[in-house]
């Protein structure tokens, strides 16, 4: 990736590489986030069984954790499986008897997920909706409420997905949507794809949504530069 982006010094700017980033990752994460057996037994799976590389990196699953634990969530809703990287930092986040529920459409994926979840020791936390996202959510009852909800599926259906979650989520709650930035193409209306018009769209909702309040967050590290929106219900 060439990706850079420009850093102010004193009296001087320079470039900050894609490189840079990883390694800035990598220094953090080597004072603040263990090494993990089940973690890394993850990602291996999940790339030897020809899933994308498209996971939360592993600063931002420890962040999901942080704010799970931070909020108190016992209930939470997922949106987008992949491997069950993400869902591990989450499941871990919520007491013995809380409860993860996370919507894959894909067959190999769930069953991926099933595995590294089991592996670490966190099956009886979780329960995988397998099917179309939006038919799932459509489906479910807000009651209880969920106390926190992470979207991270498909980009043109993030409006969907919100619209759902705010449903389901408590007054309080908080909902976070990933990969809102995209390398910033979300503001450069040159940019006109799917994805990017899927961002666009949620963001015009927020913007007239009065039962919420939100902010989008850039971030650069190993996954590049992107970003997350953290929405509260009020």
């Amino acid at each position: 990736m060439t990706s850079t982006i420009q850093k102010r010094g004193r009296g001087h700017i320079a470039s900050a590489t894609f490189e840079e980033w990883q390694r800035s990752d990598a220094y953090h994460n080597s004072f603040l986030i263990p090494s993990d057996e089940a973690l890394d037994y993850a990602l291996k799976n999940s790339d030897e069984s020809g899933l994308p590389p498209i996971s939360v990196s592993t600063a931002q699953g420890r962040f999901l954790g942080l704010v799970a634990r931070s909020v108190g969530a016992k209930r939470i809703l997922e949106v987008g499986t992949l491997g069950g990287f993400s869902t591990i930092w989450l499941a871990r986040a919520v007491p013995e008897d809380g409860e993860v529920i996370t919507c894959e459409i894909s067959e190999k994926h769930a069953e991926v997920a099933r595995n590294n979840i089991a592996n670490a020791g966190l099956a009886s936390k979780v329960k995988i909706e397998l099917g179309p996202a939006a038919d799932t959510l459509a489906k479910l009852k807000p009651e209880p409420p969920f106390d926190f909800i992470f979207i991270d599926a498909d980009k043109p259906g993030n409006l969907t997905y919100f619209l759902e979650a705010k449903r389901l989520v408590k007054k309080g709650g908080v909902i976070i949507v990933d990969n809102v930035v995209r390398q910033g193409r979300v503001a450069d209306p040159s940019f006109t794809d799917a994805n990017v018009e899927g961002v666009r769209a949620l963001l015009k909702h927020l913007k007239e949504d009065h039962e919420v309040e939100a902010t989008t967050l850039s971030n650069v590290g190993e996954k590049g530069w992107d970003g997350f929106t953290y929405i509260l219900r009020l």
